[in-house]
């Protein structure tokens, strides 16, 4: 990438993250390391990044601007810490990691680094020109992959197959509404809200048949189908159903701390219907803090 494409980097962010690389690498180090840090691997990882990505998300769901400082800051130790891993193998390193996005990025983005090319309109413009660029890329690589054209030119990939390279890293809700909103676009779609809202309780049913079965597969399929009808309800409604159970949870633990603060902690023996009682009474404290009108629901 042209240093020239961008202003000059601040020397003290460089100073920074030369610093970090050079603890990471202390900590690797097989003399005077970490033992922890020395026996992580690239799959003993994967937890910590997946819970590090998802603070991150928290942090700004919640406008919290220190959070997310903080947390960016652990998103970006696994990253060095991966490449550090990988450079020990002789794999890669994390210039190789900074240099190969630094290229996609310009690469995929004429409308903003090649004078020539077409600017874009809009951010649909820019999505669609992605797209574009990244089937030449495979295109490209399939070449590479057989330069003497031996074997036959490849067929595009059925849906499913993109598919499912797509949600392969994606958190199951998120991977639910990418497979959703691909079928739907290719028209797997139902006529009407109506048919979702009735896939909905068929659903339900055969959930609450396995679970009276006894079936614990059968049921956790069951319930899967359920989530994944949910989300397809979501869709038509133009909802985000990771947003909307991430808020669900705030809310949930909102209630809940009032209710442990109201039984001073102990929580221990109380019947459902006192504790029905404080919960009904936090959501109703937090209605008015909100200054919401009407009663709690």
């Amino acid at each position: 990438m042209d240093p020239d494409l961008s202003p000059a980097t601040d020397p003290s962010t460089l100073a920074a993250l030369a610093e970090l690389v050079a603890i990471v690498a202390r900590l690797r180090d097989p003399e005077a390391g970490c033992p922890w840090d020395l026996a992580q691997t690239h799959a003993s990882l994967i937890p910590y990044v997946l819970e590090e990505a998802h603070e991150v998300a928290d942090a700004i769901r919640r406008d919290d601007a220190s959070h997310l400082e903080e947390e960016l800051g652990d998103l970006l130790l696994q990253v060095v810490l991966h490449a550090r891993i990988a450079g020990e193998r002789g794999a890669f390193d994390l210039a190789g990691v900074a240099r190969a996005i630094g290229a996609k990025l310009v690469r995929r983005h004429p409308h903003v680094f090649d004078p020539a090319a077409e600017r874009a309109a809009d951010p649909e413009a820019v999505r669609r020109s992605w797209e574009a660029i990244k089937a030449a890329e495979r295109a490209e690589a399939q070449a590479a992959a057989d330069p003497a054209g031996v074997s036959q030119p490849p067929s595009p990939s059925p849906l499913s197959d993109q598919l499912a390279s797509k949600v392969r890293g994606q958190p199951a809700l998120a991977g639910a509404m990418t497979i959703s909103l691909k079928a739907a676009a290719a028209g797997f779609e139902w006529e009407s809200m109506e048919g979702v809202w009735a896939k909905v309780q068929e659903e339900m049913e055969e959930l609450r048949q396995a679970v009276a079965s006894g079936d614990r597969a059968h049921a956790q399929a069951e319930l899967g189908d359920v989530l994944f009808t949910l989300v397809n309800v979501a869709r038509w409604c133009g909802l985000d159903p990771e947003e909307g159970l991430a808020g669900t949870n705030r809310r949930f633990l909102d209630r809940f701390s009032r209710v442990e603060a109201a039984l001073g902690g102990d929580l221990g023996g109380r019947g459902i219907a006192e504790l029905e009682g404080h919960w009904q009474a936090a959501k109703a404290m937090i209605r008015a803090e909100q200054g919401e009108p009407g009663p709690a629901s």
